[in-house]
């Protein structure tokens, strides 16, 4: 006995031990909810540079003061995001901090930004690597969507696993891309120039002083290399006890190893002098520079690859999170806040997936269509958690809180101004669905907040209602004729209800039906079901003569009992078939009749699915309550 207690007192402890191996470490947490960010450093850079470079060699000069602004506002969204993750270790991220301290319409926004961007993650982020690999080998140039959809259900699939197996899985492409870049940069930094003069940039360069609006273009263009910071405060639950402190060293090492990449990567552009070059990505003219186009030329570019493709993977480990919080919050349905064994939120990462396949066909996988959209949905995050920040300092006040709102206000003035300049720069190109597609996901969560709280009321959730009580019932049970079926779902019906009738709806007009149903009259008075039989009219809503059966049973349903008095429920026996291709066999009448009484009557329908199985050899013997076989006349 001793045992059998202590068995059970380490059940739970058991349980939470597997429920933990399925949760992030420090190291997989940042391979799995960062591979996004650590991705942007091969076409963060070149964003900058494309804005720059219309000026000559006097704009990609300014390409290391422009990247040190944006890792400077790298640093400021990393400490915030480590407050986020301080203050709330329950998930959500951006959307509790805005929900919690700007109310729940800002809530909802910032909510709709992160799915905006999640699902274009996916799509970018896969559209990159098929490039990359087309660009490559060119043969694989006509199977780029193919590709494309190939890739994206392959890191669903390793992400229907757990969110662990993809941190553990894509470790090693994240581990050869980050130490390839960091060998590229110090290899660059040595020679102090590349080791073999590079392609002229095809850039048409326009003769103008390096100005205010050039500078801003190159700003935002880079901001996009900033998207995914944000993952790891919103997927924080993912991760092992103490939840805190390892989702704050994970973001921590992202910002770390993101901002020295692209710092390092900045300061080669300009030694390099390294300009756009059409069919060329600038990374791989760096890779050139630096290390030659031998074997770890050949590395780098194969690591970017893999790395681009598989940075859909932040999107499959915070998007799940995000949902499972709108779930929580009544403003998504419930089902994305059910998880499966290994904590995966199963329904977040099918409807990604579909989502993110439908962009990815429509774009045809083309790069040039999707980036447009992207980034500006996240600024948009981005600022409203800053804001959020901000309020919540000013509110609760307590030590240094002047350096940690000023710090906030500094993150909401630089990624406002960057969501704003993002918006008019690309809005022509395609920003403007995003402009759109926000609003109609407020919308859309709102509506769901509606019906939960309708039914909420309904339901009576979270108050007292009435003690319960017997309520007396009658059973209506629709009959063909005297079968199996017929006895099957007449002795359910006797021990569900205090009293039960037979119904049977009588087709008008129909002589072969009206001899049918004096037939059936016969033998239900030979067979003494103990149940009364009343035989309908086929009448439609207005009483005239119909072939439809549903009329007719609802009319008689309503006149049973008053409400309040007695419960009426309508008790629909169907066959349910051995196989799939048996269903043709059945004309599934019943469906149809029980469709029509919940829409029309107050009714309680139940189905009685009845399998196709044989007789148990010893059955019960039903105790008759009198003789109560009576046939009443056609009503």
């Amino acid at each position: 006995m001793t045992d059998v207690v202590s068995r059970l007192r380490r059940a739970p402890l058991a349980q939470g031990a597997a429920e933990e191996r399925h949760r992030l470490t420090a190291s997989t947490g940042l391979v799995a909810l960062g591979l996004d960010a650590l991705a942007r450093c091969a076409y963060g850079p070149e964003s900058i540079v494309l804005a720059l470079a219309v000026a000559g060699s006097a704009g990609i000069g300014f390409t290391v003061p422009v990247t040190l602004v944006i890792v400077g506002l790298l640093a400021v969204l990393v400490v915030c995001y480590r407050q986020v993750i301080n203050l709330y270790p329950d998930g959500g991220g951006t959307y509790t901090v805005a929900r919690d301290n700007l109310g729940r319409r800002a809530g909802l926004v910032a909510a709709a930004s992160l799915v905006v961007d999640y699902v274009l993650n996916v799509a970018v982020s896969v559209a990159a690597g098929v490039a990359a690999l087309t660009s490559a080998f060119p043969t694989l140039l006509p199977y780029t969507v193919e590709l494309c959809l190939a890739v994206m259900l392959l890191v669903a699939a390793v992400n229907m696993r757990g969110v662990v197996a993809g941190g553990r899985l894509f470790a090693l492409p994240a581990l050869v891309f980050v130490g390839s870049m960091a060998v590229l940069i110090v290899v660059g930094l040595v020679r102090g120039g590349p080791l073999a003069p590079l392609p002229a940039s095809d850039v048409v360069v326009t003769p103008q002083t390096v100005g205010v609006l050039l500078i801003l273009a190159a700003f935002a263009n880079g901001c996009a290399a900033l998207t995914g910071v944000e993952a790891i405060a919103n997927a924080t639950p993912s991760f092992r006890a103490p939840r805190r402190v390892r989702a704050r060293r994970a973001e921590a090492g992202l910002g770390l190893v993101l901002g020295t990449l692209l710092i390092g990567l900045g300061v080669l552009v300009q030694l390099f002098d390294a300009g756009p070059v059409e069919g060329r990505s600038l990374l791989s003219l760096l890779a050139e520079g630096s290390v030659g186009t031998g074997v770890f030329y050949v590395v780098v570019q194969l690591s970017t690859v893999v790395l681009l493709g598989l940075a859909a993977n932040t999107s499959y480990g915070g998007l799940p999170v995000l949902a499972a919080r709108l779930a929580a919050d009544g403003a998504l349905p419930h089902v994305f806040g059910l998880r499966g064994d290994r904590q995966v939120y199963r329904a977040s990462i099918v409807v990604l997936s579909v989502l993110a396949g439908a962009l990815l066909l429509v774009s045809g996988g083309q790069v040039a269509v999707l980036v447009p959209l992207f980034a500006i949905g996240v600024f948009v995050g981005f600022a409203l958690c800053q804001a959020g920040m901000l309020r919540h300092w000013w509110v609760l006040r307590g030590p240094r809180w002047q350096s940690r709102a000023a710090l906030n206000v500094l993150g909401a003035v630089l990624t406002g101004a960057a969501a704003l300049l993002l918006a008019v720069e690309k809005f022509s190109a395609g920003a403007w669905l995003i402009v759109v597609v926000i609003p109609v996901l407020v919308l859309v969560f709102s509506g769901v907040r509606t019906a939960y709280t309708r039914i909420g009321e309904v339901l009576e959730v979270d108050e007292r209602p009435q003690r319960p009580r017997p309520v007396a019932s009658v059973v209506v049970v629709p009959v063909v004729g005297i079968s199996r079926l017929a006895e099957e779902s007449l002795s359910a019906a006797l021990s569900m209800g205090d009293r039960v009738v037979a119904v049977h709806v009588v087709l008008s007009g129909e002589n072969d039906d009206r001899a049918a149903a004096d037939l059936l009259q016969q033998r239900w008075a030979e067979w003494r079901p103990d149940v009364t039989l009343v035989l309908l009219e086929a009448v439609d809503e207005q009483g005239r003569p119909s072939r439809v059966l549903g009329p007719a049973i609802v009319s008689y349903l309503r006149t049973l009992a008053e409400p309040g008095t007695e419960r009426v429920l309508l008790l629909i026996g169907e066959v349910q078939p051995d196989h799939w291709w048996q269903r043709v066999l059945f004309n599934r009448r019943g469906a149809v009749v029980g469709r029509y009484a919940e829409r029309h009557s107050q009714a309680v329908v139940c189905r009685l699915r009845f399998r196709l199985l044989p007789r148990p050899k010893t059955s019960p013997v039903p105790q008759t309550r009198g003789e109560r076989g009576l046939v009443l006349p056609r009503s």
